[in-house]
């Protein structure tokens, strides 16, 4: 490949192709009961796509599809392999055939450091937010394959960001930006695509949890320059989402404030570590995280409903 004619194929935008048209088409959205996933569904809906709704939490997921013919709720669990080869099943058996997957499906711990975190809930991380899914999307390739069709990896603007207090979640979003990458590589030549989506703070019941109910919350969003907490909504979050599924786009980045940051990581980032690690108000939050998070035994069920970044 001459990187130098081929160009426009490399950088997200630049190269052009065909619409895809969601209207008939068939997505498995992962935690879809609430937040992000549940966004997404309705926006799929309003576009003319049916929904295989995949959720954790069965009661709130019949809930939200109650009355909807349009959607086959699913409970189970991403971690569980099994039960995500039986969605995918069970999804293709009553709509006929599957389209789109979106692996959104996510989990936000409470702040620690690698010192400080419970290897359980260190795992449970990993197993929600990455193994997840690609538990979600393995055993729908084929599918996504002969339709043509599209995935969504929904990583996070916490995959380039600073780790410090949160590394479990970063490690985990570095590696789903990972499996998106690998996927658009790979389905290319089949015909099918794949978009990364990054988000920086979306305002969803899990961010509530993560940054305003906890009481280290405030201090870890105000390690963040100010323009890079604006927080967008779910609704916002999906929107992006469904629009680079119909552009079949590489990546989406919401809000625009990432997507400088997102392009120059390489250059910016040591910058912002050789920074931070000097810091004294780091040293601090790192103290207080630590202090409390050694004492606070492990909890690693947690509900993985949204997405949040």
């Amino acid at each position: 490949m001459d990187l130098l004619t081929d160009l426009k194929h490399l950088l997200p935008g630049l190269g052009h192709r065909p619409r895809y048209e969601l209207s008939g088409t068939v997505a498995l959205v992962t935690g879809a009961a609430d937040g992000i996933g549940l966004a997404v569904a309705h926006a799929l809906r309003r576009r003319g796509a049916k929904v295989a709704a995949v959720d954790i939490d069965a009661d709130k997921l019949a809930a939200t599809a109650s009355g909807r013919p349009e959607t086959l709720p699913i409970a189970a669990d991403v971690r569980d392999r099994a039960a995500m080869n039986q969605a995918v099943e069970s999804t293709v058996a009553h709509f006929g055939h599957l389209d789109i997957v979106i692996a959104n499906a996510g989990i936000t711990p409470p702040p620690a450091t690698v010192r400080s975190i419970h290897p359980e809930a260190f795992d449970n991380v990993i197993d929600v937010n990455l193994t997840g899914a690609f538990n979600t999307i393995h055993p729908a390739l084929d599918h996504i394959i002969a339709a043509r069709g599209h995935v969504v990896v929904v990583a996070s603007c916490a995959a380039f960001s600073p780790g410090a207090g949160g590394a479990a979640y970063m490690i985990s979003k570095a590696g789903a930006e990972q499996l998106g990458r690998a996927l658009r590589l790979e389905l290319a030549p089949h015909g099918a695509s794949a978009t990364t989506a990054y988000f920086g703070i979306v305002d969803t019941q899990l961010t509530h949890t993560a940054l305003d109910n906890d009481p280290l919350g405030p201090s870890l969003e105000a390690s963040l320059p100010a323009p890079f907490r604006h927080r967008i909504t779910a609704d916002d979050a999906a929107r992006t989402i469904v629009d680079g599924i119909e552009r079949r786009a590489a990546r989406t980045i919401a809000p625009a404030i990432w997507q400088t940051y997102a392009l120059t990581r390489g250059i910016i980032n040591p910058a912002i570590d050789h920074y931070l690690a000097s810091h004294p108000d780091l040293h601090r939050l790192i103290t207080d995280i630590e202090t409390r998070s050694l004492k606070t035994p492990p909890a690693t069920d947690r509900p993985h409903t949204e997405e949040t970044s």
